[in-house]
């Protein structure tokens, strides 16, 4: 399968197979990426289709556990993609691409939309065409608590637009997050490289500096239940290197010198000092490509930045 859109989308080097047409022409699409954790998808799915959520497109990355055969015999109705390798966050751009729905509500094996949820994020993109996503309120699975990355996002220091549902953000949580797809896709969709774990950073700064909104919507409510198969150690390390990375993409001199100085320090804090050594080691190797695709963001995208970082709060 040969896609591509955008400067960074990207696609299976290997076969894919799909249930349904690679096209599917409905309003919204919910986007799911999984590795194998079979169990939980299907689950996951359960919710989805319980909700109304309509077309789900699942993208599996490369699973071993029997994942697509399940998918296959228990929701025929799912547009089911494997790749043979495993593109991470970046599988999110294929699926993406495997529909033409305006708007698309992502989440993974571990999350699912409330009912009307999808609706409610669609109608807040209808009214406010230039926001490029929505993120959702996450409530933990379970006990209903208010996951603190959503507190955090509801004190942000950006006023919202008049009419918007809460305050404007520099970054967003992908597992919650409703996204205009013409918007997503000419950003270039999640970099192949970052994997999963601080995967938006980048992507939501390069939305707001092309003159794009992220909102928080407090009345849009997603589900998480953390998957118990979460490696936190390994997560913790690449959610440092992807913050490392993104400083020095696009930050000036200083203050990428600055931000990886405090994210190191912030990360020794719960690691070894040899781990945090290790994982800056690792984001130097990068360098090369880091020139290649290095680019200062604007003056008022900065000053956004800078606002949130002040603030306390996470992008």
């Amino acid at each position: 399968m040969t896609l591509a859109a955008g400067p960074r989308v990207a696609t299976p080097t290997g076969r894919s197979v799909s249930t349904r047409a690679a096209s599917v022409c409905t309003r919204t699409a919910v986007v799911v990426i999984t590795r194998d954790r079979r169990d939980e998808l299907l689950h996951t799915i359960d919710r989805l289709e319980a909700a109304g959520a309509g077309d789900i497109v699942v993208v599996d990355n490369g699973s071993s556990d029997g994942t697509s055969a399940a998918v296959r015999s228990r929701h025929p109705g799912v547009t089911l993609v494997r790749s043979e390798v495993n593109l991470a966050a970046a599988g999110r751009n294929l699926g993406a691409m495997l529909t033409d729905a305006p708007y698309i509500a992502f989440c993974d094996d571990d999350s699912w939309w409330d009912p009307g949820a999808i609706e409610r994020a669609a109608a807040h993109l209808d009214r406010h065409p230039d926001l490029a996503a929505v993120c959702a309120a996450i409530r933990l699975a379970g006990d209903d608590r208010l996951d603190p990355v959503s507190l955090e996002m509801a004190a942000s220091p950006l006023p919202g637009a008049p009419g918007e549902p809460g305050p404007r953000l520099v970054g967003f949580v992908a597992c919650a997050t409703m996204v205009r797809r013409s918007a997503f896709l000419a950003a270039g969709g999640f970099h192949r490289r970052y994997g999963v774990g601080g995967e938006e950073e980048m992507l939501a700064i390069d939305l707001v500096d092309a003159g794009w909104g992220i909102c928080f919507a407090p009345d849009v409510v997603v589900r998480h239940r953390p998957s118990a198969q979460r490696a936190p150690a390994s997560r913790r390390r690449r959610v440092l290197r992807n913050r490392l990375w993104t400083l020095w993409a696009r930050r000036p001199l200083s203050e990428a010198l600055t931000g990886s100085l405090a994210a190191l320090r912030r990360a020794g804090a719960e690691d070894p000092p040899v781990v945090v050594a290790g994982t800056a080691v690792q984001a130097v190797r990068a360098l090369p490509w880091l020139l290649r695709e290095r680019r200062v963001v604007a003056a008022s995208t900065l000053d956004a930045l800078r606002l949130v970082e002040r603030s306390g709060g996470c992008p």
